[in-house]
């Protein structure tokens, strides 16, 4: 499973909001039985700072998604849904998200 694949979301609870997953691991772990992934949110796009920041808009398949990155979770391989592509052109927009709500400023 590549860093910045995007699944399905599967899930009947949350994919009317959240339709896709980005995997977000680094592939050194691929080992693992369970992938960090956040989800895409066909939201309105946040421009202002630090939400824009943290939660920035991605493309995928030409439509706009917002990046739900308060929202990073563990899940267990058997559980992604279907892989149906990579945004991993994005991937600095993505790590540097990531990287803010860890460490903020």
């Amino acid at each position: 499973m590549p860093r910045f694949a995007v699944y399905r979301n599967k899930s009947l609870r949350s994919s009317d909001v959240f339709p896709l997953l980005v995997d977000v691991q680094a592939e050194l772990f691929e080992d693992l039985a369970s992938r960090v992934v956040i989800p895409l949110s066909q939201s309105t796009p946040l421009i202002d700072f630090p939400l824009g920041y943290l939660m920035p808009s991605v493309s995928f398949e030409g439509a706009r998604y917002v990046l739900m990155t308060p929202q990073l979770a563990g899940m267990a391989r058997p559980d992604l849904g279907p892989h149906v592509g990579s945004v991993s052109d994005q991937g600095s927009t993505i790590s540097r998200a990531i990287e803010f709500l860890m460490q903020g400023f």
